[in-house]
């Protein structure tokens, strides 16, 4: 198949950009079905702003199991498992043997 040139609007800024032969030739090449919507200046905005399909990280508020201290952990915590400070993580990891 012959590929050409297409100019396409962008969703976000309403610019025209050129969806090239080439980036056509590679989308169909991974299988992409979808045209591109964004142009590069708007496609590299949402890519470091984190509005992306990217996760958030999650920082969860809870107390420490062995210390009692309050402390925030990049997870939520599941009912009935502990949950560590970063000094008290830290101590049990040096504490327990590495397994083999």
């Amino acid at each position: 198949m012959e590929y050409r040139d297409r100019v396409l609007k962008c969703i976000d800024c309403g610019s025209e950009f050129v969806f090239t032969s080439g980036e056509q030739l590679f989308f169909a090449d991974k299988g992409f079905k979808n045209e591109p919507k964004r142009c590069k200046t708007c496609k590299s905005k949402r890519s470091q702003s984190g509005s992306g399909h990217g996760y958030a990280r999650v920082e969860t508020t809870t107390v420490c199991s062995q210390c009692g201290k309050e402390t925030t952990v990049p997870f939520k915590p599941t009912q009935g498992r502990p949950v560590y400070c970063r000094e008290c993580f830290q101590q049990r990891r040096s504490a327990s043997p590495a397994p083999a």
